[in-house]
């Protein structure tokens, strides 16, 4: 994720939001009419722009606060413009690095922990894999084009990706998706359906992607539909 503000009252204005979001009075008033929901919108579409600063402190959260009100009420700046876009990037840098470390670690709790599993087999890659049904047909070599269903999702069970979900298969060459599917999905017989745990070495590596934090092994359920011929 990557986060380059010109100033620092846009992160502020987002933490200031989603901290109103927390407040009783606030769940108790939910937005009724557009204005207010393109303002929620606006709340919660930073937020998740600003995961990887989390934790978040009360001192820091109340500090948030301040510098928007400060900003709406034209109040004189206690942090200015040019000083705050330098503090921000430190922070960023800093708390981005303690993320990806705390999910490397996790995703390697979790990889081991799914590679204990019965009938788990582990790659030298670290592919953690796991047949859920044998197929019966074909299997595919890794310059083929193939036709699978599959659901995608982090550790802790969220849903990044999913053609189940779409209702629609995908097709795609496995020399053009992440290793861990050109070798997982490889190993497969068309009607079989597997389960593939990727550590982010043969996934999206430190660098993630939307929805995606870096560092992060990923669990995907796969079904080997065809070989598009």
């Amino acid at each position: 994720m990557s986060f380059a503000p010109r100033s620092f009252a846009t992160p502020m204005l987002a933490f200031a939001l989603l901290s109103l979001v927390g407040t009783p009075a606030f769940a108790a008033d939910p937005p009724k009419t557009d204005d207010e929901k393109a303002f929620y919108a606006i709340g919660t579409s930073m937020a998740r722009q600003l995961e990887s600063l989390k934790p978040i402190s009360a001192r820091e959260m109340d500090l948030l606060v301040e510098g928007m009100r400060d900003v709406i009420d034209g109040e004189p700046l206690a942090v200015e413009q040019q000083e705050g876009a330098a503090v921000v990037r430190t922070l960023v840098t800093a708390r981005q690095k303690v993320a990806l470390e705390n999910e490397k670690q996790a995703s390697a709790d979790f990889a081991k922990s799914e590679a204990a599993k019965s009938g788990a087999k582990t790659t030298e890659s670290g592919l953690v894999y796991t047949v859920v049904e044998s197929g019966s047909g074909a299997q595919p070599k890794a310059t083929d084009k193939v036709r699978v269903h599959y659901h995608g999702t982090l550790r802790d069970g969220t849903v990044f990706d999913s053609s189940v979900d779409r209702g629609e298969p995908a097709e795609f060459p496995l020399n053009r998706v992440i290793p861990c599917w050109t070798e997982g999905v490889a190993m497969m017989k068309v009607g079989g359906k597997s389960n593939l745990i990727c550590p982010a070495s043969i996934a999206y590596g430190d660098q993630g992607r939307p929805g995606i934090p870096g560092g992060a092994a990923l669990k995907f359920e796969v079904e080997l539909i065809e070989i598009v011929k």
